[in-house]
C-alpha cells in the first residue's frame, strides 16, 4: 500500500512533534494533525513559530519548514479521518481518578471515543496506530469497537509506542534508538506493518525498525519507562544513605556507571522524576500485575513510586529543618518549575510537590522558569486540591528575571536543571539575599566549592 495521507488525532507532546518530523522527512505524504482544542490548533498555526504550544529545541524550525506544504493542523477531525489511510491515535491516557483501578489503571475513555469516531466516519479501509502509551491488550478493545461498525470497512490495528525524552524529542525522532511496530501475524496485519515501516524507512535505517506482535509492542513501552524510573529511584535511595554516611552520591554514581553492565545513564541523583510517563506507566504496570494476581510483581514496581514520592518530601522537609524548623513568611526562591530542562511540560514536576509542602508551612514561593507561565504554575497547584485556589494565588510569586526572584530570599531551591542556572552571577545573587543564604540543589548541577567560597550554605542531594 502506498501511503499518501496520514492523520493524527491529538496535537499534544507526542502527536505534534512526531507528525512534524514525519512531514519533514516524507514530503510526499500529507500529514494532518487534528484536535478539538481550538486554542491549541491556533497556536500550532501561529505564523510566529516561537508561539507553538510545545517547546522542544529544534521543533519550531521543522514546523516552519513543513507547515503549509504537507503538514496541517486542524479541528476538522471527521474530514481528516475520512481522507487518511493511516490514523495515529495520540490522545491523553491519564491515570484513572474514579471507579475500578482508581489511582493506578490508565483511563482509556479518550481512546474509546477516538475508536468510535473512526468507526463512525471511515468509509474505506484504514490502518489505526496506537501512539499513546496504553495497557497491554488495548488494541484488542479498539479492534472490537472498529470491527462491529457493520459498514464493511476493514481495520488493521498497530502499536507504535513513542520512546521520546522531552527536551530531546526532536533528536530522538530524527535519530531514534529504535522504531517499534507491533501488529497481527495475519497476512493483512503484516501488510499494515510494512506500510508503516515504509513511512519510517524514509529516514530510519532498517536495522533500527523492529516488528513484533501487538501485545509485545504495548508492553515494551511500559517496561522501558519502568526500568528507567527504577534506576532513578535506585540512585535516589542511595543518595539518602550517602548523606548519612558521608559518601558522595555523585562519586558513587560515577563509580558504578563505569561498569559496562550498568552504564552511566539515569544515575543522576535528584529531587525525583516527573513528567507524564514514568509514574503513570508504572502505576499502570502495577495495576496490570495485580489484575493477574501477581502481587509480588506489583509490590516491586510500586516501590519505585514510593521512593520517588519520599525523595520529594525529604527535599522539602530538609529545607524546613535547615531554616531553623520554620519557613513561615519566608521567601523561598525556586529556580525552575518544568519537570526537566528544555521543555515547558510541568506534569508531575517535583517543583509542584515541593512548593505544595512549603506553602503548607506558610512559605512564600518566588519562581523563575524560562519557559513556564505563572498561569500554568498556579493551575498545577490547584490540580492537587490541597487548598483554595485563592491561597495558591497569594503564595506563588513569579518573575521573568532570575535575580529578582532571588532578591531578599532566605533560600534558593534548584528544581529544574536548566543550563543557564550554572552561568548566573552567583555573587550578585548572594549579595541580594537574606543571610545566611542557603542553596538547596535538587538537581546536582552547581559547583559546591564555588558557592561556598562566596558564602552560601550549600546542600545538594546525596552529598
Amino acid at each position: 500500500m502506498k501511503i499518501t495521507k496520514i492523520c493524527c488525532i491529538g496535537a499534544g507532546y507526542v502527536g505534534g512533534p512526531t507528525m512534524a518530523v514525519i512531514a519533514q522527512k516524507c514530503p510526499h505524504i500529507q500529514v494532518t494533525v487534528v484536535d478539538l482544542n481550538e486554542e491549541r490548533i491556533s497556536a500550532w498555526n501561529d505564523e510566529n513559530t516561537d508561539n507553538i504550544p510545545i517547546y522542544e529545541p529544534g521543533l519550531d524550525t521543522i514546523v516552519a519548514e513543513a507547515r503549509g506544504r504537507n503538514l496541517f493542523f486542524s479541528t476538522e477531525v471527521d474530514k481528516a479521518i475520512d481522507e487518511a489511510q493511516i490514523i495515529f491515535i495520540s490522545v491523553n491516557t491519564p491515570t484513572k481518578t474514579y471507579g475500578k483501578g482508581k489511582g493506578m489503571a490508565a483511563d482509556l475513555k479518550y481512546i474509546e471515543l477516538c475508536a468510535r469516531q473512526i468507526a463512525r466516519v471511515a468509509k474505506s479501509n484504514k490502518i489505526v496506530v496506537e501512539k499513546s502509551t496504553l495497557p497491554v491488550r488495548t488494541a484488542e478493545a479498539i479492534k472490537s469497537i472498529l470491527d462491529t461498525t457493520g459498514n464493511g470497512v476493514q481495520f488493521q490495528i498497530l502499536s507504535n509506542p513513542e520512546f521520546l525524552a522531552e527536551g530531546t524529542a526532536v533528536q530522538d525522532l530524527l535519530s531514534p534508538d529504535r522504531i517499534l511496530i507491533g501488529g497481527d501475524t495475519t497476512e493483512e496485519g503484516q501488510k499494515a506493518i510494512q506500510a508503516l515501516v515504509d513511512v519510517y524507512s524514509n529516514w530510519v535505517s532498517p536495522e533500527k525498525i523492529l516488528t513484533t506482535n501487538v501485545w509485545s509492542s504495548e508492553l515494551s513501552k511500559l517496561t522501558a519507562n519502568a526500568f528507567l524510573a527504577q534506576r532513578i529511584s535506585s540512585i535516589n535511595a542511595m543518595s539518602e544513605l550517602c548523606e548519612k554516611t558521608g559518601a558522595d552520591v555523585n562519586e558513587v554514581a560515577r563509580a558504578i556507571g563505569m561498569d559496562s553492565r550498568i552504564g552511566p545513564k539515569f544515575l543522576k541523583a535528584s529531587v525525583g522524576f516527573g513528567g507524564s510517563c514514568f509514574q503513570k506507566d508504572i502505576l499502570n504496570l502495577v495495576y496490570i500485575a495485580k489484575s493477574y494476581g501477581l502481587n509480588e510483581v506489583a509490590d516491586y514496581w510500586e516501590q519505585v513510586i514510593i521512593m520517588n514520592d519520599h525523595q520529594k518530601r525529604r527535599f522539602s522537609n530538609n529545607i524546613v529543618q535547615t531554616l531553623y524548623n520554620t519557613v513561615a513568611d519566608k521567601k523561598i526562591a525556586f529556580l525552575g518549575w518544568a519537570f526537566k530542562k528544555d521543555t515547558n511540560d510541568t506534569r508531575e514536576s517535583a517543583a509542584i510537590y515541593v512548593a505544595d509542602d512549603l506553602i503548607n508551612e506558610q512559605a512564600k514561593i518566588a519562581v523563575y522558569d524560562p519557559k513556564v507561565s505563572r498561569k500554568k504554575m498556579v493551575n498545577d497547584l490547584n490540580y492537587l486540591e490541597t487548598r483554595a485556589a485563592e491561597e495558591n494565588e497569594r503564595s506563588i510569586f513569579t518573575f521573568e528575571n532570575p535575580y529578582l526572584s532571588c532578591e531578599n530570599a532566605h533560600a534558593i531551591a534548584i528544581l529544574t536543571e536548566w543550563d543557564e542556572f550554572v552561568n548566573y552571577d552567583w555573587q550578585r545573587i548572594y549579595d541580594g539575599m537574606q543571610k545566611p543564604a542557603f542553596v538547596f540543589d535538587g538537581r546536582n548541577i552547581l559547583n559546591k566549592e564555588k558557592l561556598e567560597a562566596i558564602g552560601f550554605v550549600y546542600q545538594a542531594i546525596g552529598s
